[in-house]
């Protein structure tokens, strides 16, 4: 099988001159989005943070924190241009790949109940439920829970 080297994505750390597009990104994908602060105030605490290009074009991003031999996947979104073509499980693996490199032996994130998407690409990697975070997440009918999520690496 060949891979289309025209699909295949690249991945570059997020730099500060990638946040003004992320953070416009995130006000497209979601209700209750990240602000452009809380970009920044990521890459100033050094947590491992890309994005994800395509055809030399923001296709996604990600940011996750190490805390000795764990890391917490705070932030992995994909575009809406490039929603279901396996662009999410390329960002996964890429991020996979570095909290390896990291030396990292587990993985940790928190998902909505009504992602079912994202659900589904974490549970194809192998994650499990490991508990909940009781409203957790802002909701247009007050808070929505997280389903806490765990990988062995």
């Amino acid at each position: 099988m060949t891979v289309d080297m025209d699909l295949a994505p690249s991945f570059s750390p997020m730099m500060p001159a990638d946040l003004e597009a992320v953070a416009r990104a995130e006000c497209t994908l979601y209700e209750f989005p990240w602000s452009s602060v809380n970009f920044a105030d990521a890459l100033r605490a050094g947590y491992s943070s890309w994005v994800m290009l395509r055809h030399g074009r923001l296709a996604g991003y990600a940011l996750m924190m190490s805390v000795l031999d764990e890391v917490h996947l705070l932030n992995i979104s994909v575009l809406q241009a490039h929603q279901g073509a396996g662009m999410g499980a390329n960002l996964m693996r890429h991020m996979l790949s570095c909290a390896t490199d990291a030396g990292a032996r587990r993985m940790f994130l928190e998902v909505r109940p009504s992602n079912a998407i994202a659900r589904r690409l974490y549970q194809r990697f192998g994650f499990v439920e490991i508990g909940r975070r009781p409203r957790y997440y802002p909701a247009r009918a007050g808070r929505e829970d997280a389903i806490v999520m765990k990988l062995e690496l």
